[in-house]
């Protein structure tokens, strides 16, 4: 799940995803240290390529049932280490989303990694199946229903979930229609087994990796699956591995997630710095003024001048939510409440509407795969109607979205495997970074990764806001624990916290 990115909807969306298929069930441990057809480099051509990147296409098995069946191609891209006499192997960067491109993830932060590890390694990644440059998967959904603001179904202004109830059903009856085997073979623990024959094309004994959001939860399960392949391993700002409830407790959990980190963007709101923009005289006042505008405009929406769109209580909550990120995204919200509450609530908004594309094809059917396909959701539409209910009162920023019904009320059939569980079981190599007010994956959630981890992690927390931390935010003091256990495998003894 990465904020500065083109994964940041992806990441945004990570657990709103629709739905539609099954996944591949496989009884063996997967990819064992067998030949696979060796990589045929060549320079990365995509614009924003970092300089000296290679790409290349990986052929793995749709159904590791099979495996030497039908293949699907993993798009792989590799930075080389600039200092072959400190290179001690490969890195592996695993995107967040579900659907986040690595390839992308490599080509935005490959010479920052690299730099930052002094050269100790290959930096490495993949595209998942059915992601960027990998073979595609599609649901054929349609464009209204493949917007953000259908996608997260946020409940009606009174709390009303019928329209999403029917959206879901559309997408994932679409999806049942159009997906196919590659969608029916979209998890993470197939994400995993593409992941270690990555390793055995690359020669690698073991992998080192940094698991960023969703990507450590797909890192957390590979951990669990192939113990003895991991080298060092960081998960940088986890969510709760609970098998039973997986992605669905991670859109649950955002709702406090959304709690913890607005005041930070309270504060900045209200700061002298922000001159005539500043929303209010003090922090404490920011909140109460978004609650009113945001109930305001669900009474009456405004309307956007360049499109004609009105500028909905939902649409300016999507955009608190996605702001909430990181601090670079602050004005995108302030700007948007600065225009409310200026002229008149009959006077269109002269400010461009945020979040008119709608996500590809593809990134829908990513999320179906992954997070329906991982483990089953409740079908009971009333059970959904109260979780809204209860949640709108406890968590009134988000309006009940994190509790509403998804497209995976719908599935047509049952996962073919049971979610992993992540346990203590294993070596003692994974660092965890976690911010303290994530909004997406809240530190209470990174807490019960940490709890199933046991003696095999240890955590260290900042004391900031915004999703992501490594390389990201600018804390010296996590960024050099990350970077020196990268190069010289050294974590701290205990569990520790870096100031903010």
């Amino acid at each position: 799940m990465r904020s500065r990115s083109r994964s940041a909807v992806i990441v945004a969306l990570s657990a709103a995803a629709c739905a539609g298929a099954l996944s591949v069930p496989v009884q063996a441990a997967a990819a064992v240290d067998s030949p696979v057809s060796s990589l045929a480099w060549h320079p990365c051509a995509a614009e924003g390529s970092a300089p000296g990147s290679e790409c290349a296409t990986l052929p793995v098995p749709l159904d590791y049932r099979k495996p030497s069946g039908r293949t699907v191609g993993i798009a792989v891209s590799r930075l080389r280490s600039d200092r072959p006499q400190a290179r001690r192997g490969a890195l592996l960067l695993i995107a967040g989303g579900p659907g986040g491109s690595g390839v992308e993830e490599l080509a935005r932060r490959g010479n920052d990694v690299r730099k930052a590890t002094k050269g100790a390694y290959d930096i490495v990644s993949l595209d998942p199946r059915g992601v960027g440059g990998s073979t595609a998967a599609d649901c054929g959904v349609a464009e209204d229903d493949r917007r953000v603001l259908s996608l997260r179904a946020w409940p009606g202004p009174d709390g009303g979930i019928s329209d999403g109830a029917a959206r879901a059903r559309r997408i994932a009856e679409a999806c049942a229609r159009n997906g196919g085997d590659v969608l029916r073979s979209l998890t993470t623990r197939n994400q995993a087994r593409d992941m270690d024959r990555f390793r055995v094309a690359l020669g690698e004994k073991k992998l080192s990796a940094v698991g960023t959001s969703y990507g450590t939860y797909a890192g957390a399960v590979y951990a669990q699956m192939f113990p003895e392949r991991t080298d060092r391993w960081v998960l940088d700002s986890s969510g709760d591995p609970d098998p039973s409830r997986v992605v669905r407790g991670w859109l649950a959990n955002m709702a406090q997630g959304a709690d913890d980190a607005f005041p930070d963007f309270a504060r900045w709101a209200a700061d002298p710095a922000r001159g005539k923009d500043r929303l209010a005289g003090r922090a404490e006042d920011v909140r109460p003024m978004f609650l009113a505008m945001a109930a305001e405009l669900d009474r009456k929406p405004r309307t956007f001048k360049d499109t004609g769109h009105p500028l909905t209580g939902n649409l300016l909550r999507q955009v608190m939510q996605m702001s909430l990120y990181g601090s670079e995204r602050y004005p995108d919200l302030a700007t948007l409440m600065q225009a409310v509450r200026t002229g008149s609530s009959n006077d269109p908004l002269t400010v461009a509407e945020p979040l008119t594309e709608p996500l590809s094809q593809r990134d829908v059917a990513v999320f179906a795969g992954i997070v329906c396909n991982d483990v089953a959701w409740p079908r009971d539409v009333a059970s959904y109607e109260r979780a809204v209910a209860a949640d709108r009162a406890r968590h009134p920023l988000t309006a009940g979205m994190p509790a509403t019904i998804t497209p995976c009320a719908f599935w047509k059939d049952a996962p073919a495997e049971k979610p992993t569980r992540i346990t203590d079981r294993g070596p003692s190599n994974i660092l965890m970074v976690q911010n303290l007010r994530d909004p997406a994956t809240p530190h209470f959630g990174a807490l019960k990764m940490r709890e199933a981890l046991g003696d095999r992690a240890r955590l260290v927390t900042v004391d900031a806001g915004g999703h992501g931390v490594w390389l990201d935010t600018g804390n010296a003091c996590s960024d050099r624990a990350v970077s020196e256990f990268l190069v010289s495998g050294e974590r701290p003894a205990a569990d520790t916290v870096c100031r903010g």
